[in-house]
This record gives structure tokens, sequence and C-alpha cells, in this order.
């Protein structure tokens, strides 16, 4: 069979800048890559026009991943115009053009060979199109037996709407003459596929009689069409056609062709493709309400401890802060007050003076706002984390306004597609955003510099430090490669996996130097000018009357030059970090595992994902919860006098990632039959991507919570 594959061509650079020339070029040959639209899922058709049929791939039911192409199973070419030796179009097995997102959801279309025209008169029968094999060899029985004992499916596309059949069956042979009696002559291969699944093993598993493999050598393609639109496909396996596989016996393949006018209109096919009693059952709407109600609970908890014990923290230093001013005026009014609870606001430390025992979060005010371990990596962090932000709402929203543009579920590969180019523009928010955040950090780093921290407010002539270049750079370079790196080695691997399987998953090398290409010079410019952009950007001031000097102008509070020792004796149990970010991703998992459970069920069980407005919910819940835990674990930490509070923010809200993961386990283990090296690598190497990414995501999230809330008590306690 001939093989076609799209080529990319590019035209030769003049003489004058060939440079710039060469970028141009690029640029454009990207840009003008076909992205899919709304019209390219359904053509209209003319009596008599070409319908095309094409085949994406065959493989094992309960291994997604684990697809190949249709003709490496021993089928045979029809005998139309298409056929490799007798027919004149050439167009047998021949591979469709796609685009990006297509080729990198593992899409690769070939032609089978039918030749279907467009709405002829079939009510007198229906049109036969067959073939038969030679004598099968024994390597070509074994893979039919092999394909019938997996329960491999094929997936045909017809007019861009998906139809799946069944290869064959493993049965008793005493079952199979029952089987053809009782088969469902009208009932679809798309309708029964799962029934079909559930009796393969079940067959599989029972009795004691000898299994034997058949194959499926009849089938029923059902086209329903409305004017000059293709509204429904249907394909039947006849079970009656079930052949037992024995080598050196030819298979004779014969395909039913029926054409049929139905009333439904184009705007709704797609529908029959949705599950709408799986995903909006009434326990999918009860957990986006059980989900609201616990942001609410835990947003009052947050508001009810935060603010009421802020409110006596406040009322204590600041009264400890004027008895200290008043403590050489003699101390004529010793009456003490309380609180709402009866406890003195303050404690009297009978040390001189009479000044109040400090404790909690106000003790550390000289060190919070210190720089955080492994500034320019935390910086990179944060700048990919919310790259990630802002791609997730953007995809979101994107599929949220389907109606507009196309469902994105219609047209494969549409959401790698977006994906992949949110990816790129939002390059600019991980560049702007990590340079911003480590330009405000990095003269905390070095207190021994002129103009550095500890320098009081009244220093005159103080200057910031100025940041060091290769620093500079370095986060730079970490903001532009840090999760591509990541990224592409893990699917370097599973690509390695797939294509050593030969499986269609693996991604060509034109499509690979494309994404390369894309990134050099659309996503790596847009990083670094947005690290540009942070670095020279004006940054708001710290506090109230410009508290903290030429250093510490951006935060409420001087940083000390010498760091103040974390205790560590005497700090109870919800004071440690180690166990309460544990309790934080607990909650932030809570809260999206029922959506978790839809959205894995849509990634590996064939099911279409199409609630998008469920989704935009539960992505806002998410954040919510998110905030809110990392403010009560920093919080926590703070009163403890821990100030490394940056990589404890951090972690809590990534610790929804671990949840993720672990369930992701559980998933395999007890809602899959997958099995084999290939899918198992394929799966755990997918949900570490996705585990990872929600990790930096939540993350992000939850030290953007806990940097406002630190600067927000900061900012209104008095500091000497």
């Amino acid at each position: 069979p001939s093989t076609t594959q799209p080529r990319a061509t590019m035209r030769g650079a003049p003489a004058f800048r060939p440079s710039l020339f060469a970028i141009a070029a690029v640029l454009a040959a990207i840009v003008v890559e076909r992205i899919p639209t709304a019209d390219a899922a359904g053509k209209s058709y003319q009596k008599g026009h070409q319908v095309e049929l094409w085949v994406s791939k065959v493989g094992p039911y309960a291994n997604p991943q684990e697809a190949y192409e249709y003709y490496t199973l021993p089928y045979c070419a029809p005998d139309t115009e298409h056929h490799p030796e007798t027919g004149s179009s050439g167009l047998f097995n021949t591979l469709k053009s796609t685009y990006l997102g297509e080729s990198l959801g593992g899409h690769a279309l070939r032609h089978t060979g039918h030749d279907l025209k467009f709405a002829p008169d079939t009510s007198d029968g229906a049109i036969v199109e067959e073939c038969t094999t030679k004598p099968l060899s024994r390597e070509q029985a074994a893979a039919f037996v092999k394909a019938a004992e997996d329960q491999w499916f094929y997936q045909m596309y017809l007019d861009d709407l998906p139809i799946w059949g069944m290869v064959g069956e493993v049965l008793p042979a005493s079952a199979a003459a029952a089987m053809n009696k009782s088969g469902k002559k009208g009932e679809s291969d798309f309708e029964k596929l799962e029934e079909e699944a559930a009796a393969h093993r079940a067959a599989s598993g029972a009795g004691e009689e000898e299994l034997k493999a058949y194959v499926y050598t009849e089938r029923t393609l059902t086209i329903d069409y409305n004017k000059d639109r293709v509204i429904k496909v249907d394909l039947t396996s006849d079970p009656a056609s079930l052949v037992e596989i024995k080598p050196g016996t030819p298979l004779k393949f014969r395909m039913f062709i029926k054409w049929q006018r139905t009333n439904a209109e184009f705007h709704s096919r797609f529908d029959r493709y949705l599950d709408h009693a799986f995903f909006k059952h009434q326990i999918h709407w009860f957990s986006i309400f059980n989900s609201f109600m616990m942001v609410m609970f835990l947003t009052g908890l947050v508001a009810l401890i935060l603010l009421r014990t802020l409110r006596k923290d406040y009322a204590r230093y600041s009264m400890g802060h004027d008895l200290e001013l008043a403590a050489g005026g003699g101390g004529e009014d010793d009456e003490e007050e309380y609180d709402d609870d009866g406890k003195p606001l303050i404690r009297d430390s009978h040390g001189p003076g009479g000044a109040s025992e400090e404790s909690g979060w106000k003790q550390v005010h000289g060190d919070v706002f210190r720089a955080p371990r492994l500034l320019p990596l935390f910086a990179a962090l944060l700048g990919t984390g919310w790259q990630l932000v802002v791609l997730t709402l953007g995809v979101i929203l994107y599929a949220v306004a389907g109606p507009l543009h196309g469902a994105v579920h219609e047209e494969r590969g549409e959401v790698l597609h977006s994906m992949l180019w949110s990816y790129v523009f939002s390059s600019i928010v991980a560049g702007y955003t990590s340079g911003s955040y480590f330009k405000r950090y990095f003269a905390t780093t070095n207190p021994r510099s002129k103009g550095g921290i500890g320098v009081s407010s009244g220093s005159a002539g103080a200057t910031p430090m100025p940041a060091g270049t290769s620093v500079w750079q370095a986060t730079m370079f970490l903001t532009v490669v840090l999760l591509p790196t990541v990224a592409a080695s893990i699917l370097s691997v599973l690509n390695f996996i797939s294509l050593v399987y030969g499986t269609i998953s693996y991604i060509p090398f034109m499509v690979i130097l494309k994404v390369f290409l894309i990134y050099i010079f659309m996503s790596v410019p847009l990083t670094i000018f947005g690290t540009l952009l942070g670095r020279h950007a004006k940054l708001a001031a710290g506090g109230k009357g410009g508290k903290g000097g030429p250093v510490g102008e951006h935060f409420p509070c001087r940083v000390n030059a010498i760091p103040r020792p974390i205790p560590d004796e005497g700090v109870p149990w919800f004071g440690r970090p180690q166990n309460l970010v544990p309790f934080a991703g607990l909650l932030s998992f809570g809260s999206i595992f029922i959506e978790l459970y839809y959205i894995l069920t849509s990634l590996w069980n064939y099911k279409y994902y199409h609630v998008y407005g469920f989704l935009l919910g539960v992505y806002a819940i998410l954040i919510v919860v998110v905030c809110m835990t990392t403010i009560i674990v920093v919080y926590f930490c703070l009163n403890a006098e821990n100030y490394l509070w940056q990589w404890t923010a951090f972690a809590s809200g990534a610790s929804t990632a671990g949840y993720v993961f672990l369930y992701g386990v559980y998933y395999y283990i007890f809602k899959t039959g997958m099995h084999g090296f290939l899918q198992t690598s394929f799966y755990f190497g997918y949900m570490a991507l996705i585990a990872l990414n929600l990790g930096l995501l939540c993350g992000t999230i939850g030290h953007f919570a806990a940097s406002k809330f630190v600067r927000a008590i900061f900012q209104n306690v008095k500091v000497d």
C-alpha cells in the first residue's frame, strides 16, 4: 500500500537580509498552519459526489493508546476503483492530511478503499462491496486470533463522524451457533460496544470448554442524510457472519452500504455521541453542589477564625506597642484590657519598663519578606504556574464558547490545538511574572551590599542593589526550559515506546519539528520579552508611609540583615509545615475528585467530554479552596514564628497533585481493564504530566493567596 506524507515546502530567500527572511518565513509557515473550523466538520454534497470513508485505527478495546494502522491486520482491499492493483485512483490506504492538533493526538486517517457516492437509490437493496483474501498464512491467522482474543476494535470516519466496529469474538465452539442466531441485527456496533466488551470478558473467563477465535466477515454501513448533508452513520457487524480463523483458509469480507433519508437537523448530528445520561447524571450535579457548599463553609470558617484571631492579635500588638512607648511615663494607668473571651490582651513580662512579651506572627516582621531559598527556581516555578493558570482558563473558556465557533469535541485534536497555541501566547505571562517576582525579592538576598536589606528608610543616598546579570539569566533560562524540558522528556520516552511497538500514537519527526519551531520562534521570544517587561516593571509600594527603606520599598516591613532563628522546640503539631501541607492538598482534592473521575473516563474510556460549564465551575471552586487552605497553613506557620512561608504556601497548593496521581493509580486498578507495558507506560506518563501541571497551577494559586494575606496583615501592624 502506498503512503503519502504531508510535506512542508519553503521558497528560496532573497539575497538581502536572509536571516530576517528565514525567520519571517518560519513564522508565516507556523501561523498559517491549518486551524480546525466548524465548517470542516461536515461537508455539503451533491448527488453522486464522492464520500470518503477513512479508517483511523485498530487495537485492543481496553488499551486506548495501543492503536495500530487498520491494514496491519490482513484485511483485503475492496474490489473498487481504489484497489491498489486493479483500480485507477490509487487512494487505497493513502494518508489523509492532518493539522497539528490531530497529529499530536495520534490521529492518522487512511483511505479504506471503499467507493461511496452520495445518496444513491438503495430502496431495492444495499450496495455491496466485497473482497476475498488469499489463504491465510500462519502469521496472518495468528494476527486475527490475537485481535479476537484481545477484543480489538476499529474506528472509521465518514464525513468526520466516528464509526466503531468489532474485529471478532472469542467464543466456546458450542456457543458460536447460538450467538449467530441471537445476533442483534438492528443494533449498531457503536450502541453495543460496551455490552460486547462485558460479554467478551465474561466468555473469556467462564466455562471449561475450549475457546475459539472468530472474525466478522459481513457488516452493514447505514448512512442517513438530509438534503446535501450527512446526518448519521451506523456500522453493524452481522453475528451470523462469524467465521472461525484457520490458517490456509481464505476470508471473504462484504460491506453492505445503505443510504436513507432523515428529517434530523445537521447541527444536532453529534449529540448521539455525547453520553448525557453519564455526564449530566444527578451525581454530577450533586458533586458540584457539594463542592460549592464546601467552599462556602470553608470560606466562612477561614473568615471567622482569621478575622477574630487577627483582631485579637492586632489589639494585643497595638496595646503592647503603646505601652512600650509610654514605659518611661510612670505607668499611671495599670488597668488591663480584655478581649471578647475575657482574656487579657497583653501579658506583663515584668521586665525592664514593664514591656509586653511579644509572641506569634509579629515577631517575624523583619524576616517574613526575605527572599525564598533558590529564588531563580522559585520565580521560574511561579512564572510557569501563572502561565498554566491563564492557559487552563483560556482553553476552558474557548470550549465553553463552542456554540459560537463550533464545539471542540466535534473536531479531532481541536482541544490539543487550542492548548498548544494558548501555551505559546501565554508565555509572555510566564516571563513577566517570574521577572517581576525575581526583581522584588532579589535585593533581599545579599544583606551586606550598599543599599541592601537592613537600611532604614531614613538612610540618605541608599540605592537598590543591582541584580546580577548571571542570576537574571538563570531565572530567564529556567522559566523558558523548566516545564518544556520535563514534558519533552516524558513524551520522548513514550514516543520511543510507541515507535518500538509500531502504534499510530507515534508522533512523526516533522510534527516534532513543527512544535520545536513554534517553541523556538514564538514561545521563547515571548517568554524573554515578558521577563524583560517584569524586570523593568514599576512595582507597587509596600505599605503605609513607605516603610522598609529603599530595598524594602516593595514590602510593608523592613527586612533584617541577620535572619532570625526559627524555633524548633515547643512548636505544636499544627505549627509544622510537614503536618499541615498534606491536609491542605486533601481538601483541595476533595473539591475536584468527582469531576476528575469524569475527565479520566473521557480520556481513557472513549467518551466525549462536553460539559465545559461544569469544568469552569469546578476550576473556580478549586481556586477558592486552594486559596483558603493555603492561607490557613501560612497563618499557623507564621504564628509558630516560621517565616519561610513561600515554599510552604507553594507546597500546600501543589500537594493536590499528589492526591490526583494516587487517584489515578486507583482508577487504573479498579476502573479500567488496561494491561501491557505500552498502555501502562502511556497511562502513568500522562498522569504524571497531569499531576505535574496541576501541582504547578495550584501551587502558584496558593502562593498568590498567601502573598496577599501576608502583605495585608503586616501592613496593619505597628513596627518599631
